[in-house]
């Protein structure tokens, strides 16, 4: 069997840790600690992350993404296949290294995706973003963690509090979509996301898509179409 290469470091900011990126043959592999970020064989789930939030609102005229996390690129590739031409699509990456490795060792995986001129890259915290832009966006994609929990850094825990739930729903349009991947469920995550304001569905798959692999989960959380009329005096 073909060993396993170490290519890269990168600290993660906000004393994260350490990311490692690894190749093993055309295969690679993104690492914290004993972890497994994301492995470009393996991308299924979240290409359908993309895929089920970009469904709900590919109608409407110029849709506006904002996607948390670059990773291999999976879900901003199937972002683009399922949007046509008019969107736009923000991507918030916060590790630097992550950005240079998808333009150097792995451009084979992202293809073209990077010079689409629907992308806009942005090294950013996706959780600034959001809250930057009231009602800003059609569709916001959340797969920087493997689940609602801060695993790359601790400060990640504010974008699933009910605080950093509630920034979100202010930055959807109406009848937005927060889109958010997990490696497995927690009902308290889909409590939050209620009590945030959003109606909840909870869509189960696989990490490799039509082939089968691990269960993967990922919540589709909409925003109201309307508003609740306010009573005045």
């Amino acid at each position: 069997m073909i060993p396993w290469c170490l290519i890269d470091t990168a600290s993660v900011p906000g004393g994260g840790g350490e990311l490692r990126l690894m190749r093993r043959g055309t295969e690679f592999s993104i690492r914290l600690g004993p972890n497994e970020l994301m492995n470009s064989r393996v991308g299924g789930s979240e290409s359908a992350l993309a895929t089920l939030a970009c469904e709900r609102v590919r109608a409407r005229k110029q849709p506006r993404l904002l996607i948390g996390g670059l990773g291999m690129g999976f879900t901003l590739r199937a972002a683009l296949t399922a949007l046509g031409g008019e969107a736009r699509v923000i991507v918030a990456e916060l590790v630097p290294a992550v950005l240079a490795w998808a333009r150097g060792p792995m451009a084979q995986v992202f293809g073209e995706s990077l010079r689409d001129p629907r992308v806009r890259l942005r090294e950013a915290d996706v959780g600034e973003l959001i809250r930057q832009e009231p009602s800003g966006f059609d569709a916001i994609l959340l797969d920087v963690d493997n689940g609602p929990a801060g695993l790359s850094r601790t400060a990640n825990d504010g974008l699933y509090d009910v605080a950093g739930l509630s920034a979100a729903h202010a930055a959807l349009r109406p009848g937005g979509i927060l889109a958010v991947w997990s490696s497995g469920p927690d009902a308290a995550f889909t409590r939050r996301l209620r009590q945030a304001g959003f109606e909840v569905e909870e869509v189960a798959v696989r990490a490799n898509g039509a082939r089968g692999g691990a269960r993967h989960l990922i919540w589709i959380a909409t925003r109201a179409a309307r508003a609740q009329a306010r009573t005045t005096a």
